[in-house]
């Protein structure tokens, strides 16, 4: 018999290589993993456990073992890991440093609780604020120069000089609008509050209006669109939908510098729903990373990342409240492709009411 199967809390004790040695019954129900699948195997690969940052947990090695921390304990801290369903769980984790006769650490031995749902809302709103005010930051703070500048020497300021300083202020100003804008939508579509206003619309000129859009902010940019014959309307919000795709598009500008874009829209065999995909040739994501990419504040280190890292965690919240679907595909070398669906035709709904009402 395990001894800590007595105990409430979820035990797990891990070697000096970070290998499960023991976990006890409360673990396994935690974790959603049999005893035989955890014991004698690599946390890191079976839990894939990772910080509030994103980062895996002892990426670099076991911290550093101090003798205040063998004595009272490693300080608790928030973990999110892998459930054997492949669902997430943060868990709030402390434990102790063990050693063997000689002070050489031989691993440690860790309690796992749930964090509770007000820690959880605390610490999401911590990391929104803290977002929040580093990406705010920059543009203010330019916007600020800017204005002072312009007051102050406005006469010894030439036309063009005036023109320039005034456009930045102008871009500045539309990153603080799209930040707030952004942050709008998470409190909706987390408390259910979006409102959609839709219509029956066709996609194809939509696609296209967002590509020569993103081009003429971003001259470097040049999607190829492709349109399969005899694509579907779809019920949806237009303003979403450009929302959506507007970003899938941007990111190919930050991750793969616009290299081999190509926008491709298609129906699917049963017709049933439409997919629009957007395809890069840039470096790709490691497949570690393919589902953290729609966390809220995920940023890639590869490319020219900025922003606040909220845009695919909205997309993907968009896309769902129209009930379709989002994902990403690739190959790191071999580019990336974002899809999305949407239900196509008529909703039965207004079938009934008629097409007077579709508007």
């Amino acid at each position: 018999m395990n001894p800590f199967d007595d105990l409430p809390d979820a035990v797990l004790v891990l070697d000096q290589d970070r290998r499960v040695e023991e976990v006890n019954a409360a673990a396994c129900a935690l974790l959603g993993v049999d005893r035989s699948r955890l014991v004698g195997s690599p946390a890191d690969e079976v839990l894939d456990p990772r910080g509030r940052d994103g980062a895996p947990v002892w990426a670099n090695g076991w911290p550093a073992a101090t003798r205040l921390a063998s004595v009272h304990g490693i300080p608790e801290q928030t973990v999110q890991v892998c459930r054997g369903d492949g669902s997430q769980v943060r868990l709030a984790v402390t434990g102790r440093y063990r050693r063997d006769e000689q002070g050489r650490l031989r691993g440690v031995a860790l309690v796992l609780r749930p964090v509770r749902r007000r820690d959880a809302e605390a610490a999401s709103g911590i990391e929104v604020v803290s977002t929040v005010s580093h990406e705010l930051r920059s543009p203010l703070t330019s916007v600020k120069g800017f204005t002072s500048l312009m007051l102050n020497r406005w006469d010894r300021l030439n036309d063009t000089q005036k023109r320039e300083m005034i456009e930045q202020v102008h871009i500045d100003a539309d990153r603080v609008t799209r930040l707030v804008t952004e942050l709008l939508d998470i409190s909706r579509l987390e408390t259910g509050r979006l409102k959609l206003r839709r219509r029956m619309i066709e996609l194809p000129p939509l696609i296209e209006k967002v590509v020569a859009d993103v081009h003429h902010l971003h001259q470097g940019l040049t999607p190829r669109v492709v349109i399969a014959e005899s694509v579907p309307e779809v019920y949806a919000d237009p303003d979403k939908i450009m929302q959506v795709l507007t970003n899938l598009v941007e990111n190919t500008g930050k991750y793969a510098d616009g290299q081999g874009v190509e926008v491709r829209l298609s129906p699917s065999s049963d017709g049933s729903e439409v997919r629009i995909a957007v395809h890069d040739e840039g470096p790709g994501i490691p497949g570690d990373d393919l589902e953290r990419v729609f966390t809220k504040f995920y940023r890639s280190g590869e490319g020219r990342p900025t922003g606040s890292g909220l845009g695919l965690y909205i997309a993907r919240g968009l896309v769902e409240s129209h009930g379709g679907r989002m994902w990403v595909e690739s190959e790191p070398g071999q580019g990336c492709t974002f899809v999305f669906t949407l239900p196509s035709g008529v909703p039965e709904e207004l079938e009934v009411e008629g097409p007077d009402d579709r508007e």
